[in-house]
């Protein structure tokens, strides 16, 4: 049997991020969009660990944007979903809905 590998929910939530921000994603509006949706701070350092271990997996890409005046001379990181990225998305979001699809109606047993 293949081995497959499951997103998390964190990487599961920065991939959607990824998509919905486009080219602006990076380390703060990503963070920030974590934040608006699950209601609750979300650190920066977190966020950067999960990209780079998602990097190392092929599921993103990053590239250094222009050197920033406003940040001391320091360029932004951009981050991509990647294709395989999107299909682990998709295959997570799958497995999601067929779980809920098979929970008893009416809550807990």
């Amino acid at each position: 049997m293949a081995e497959r590998s499951y997103l998390g929910e964190l990487e599961l939530m920065i991939l959607l991020v990824l998509i919905n921000l486009g080219d602006d994603a990076y380390g703060v509006p990503i963070s920030r969009e974590l934040e608006r949706h699950r209601g609750r701070e979300v650190s920066l350092s977190s966020v950067y660990a999960s990209l780079e271990r998602m990097e190392g997996k092929g599921l993103v890409t990053s590239e250094l944007g222009e050197p920033l005046q406003e940040r001391g001379g320091r360029a932004r990181r951009y981050f991509r979903i990647t294709p395989k990225g999107l299909q682990q998305a998709q295959e997570t979001r799958q497995i999601l809905v067929q779980l809920w699809s098979e929970q008893p109606q009416g809550g807990a047993a």
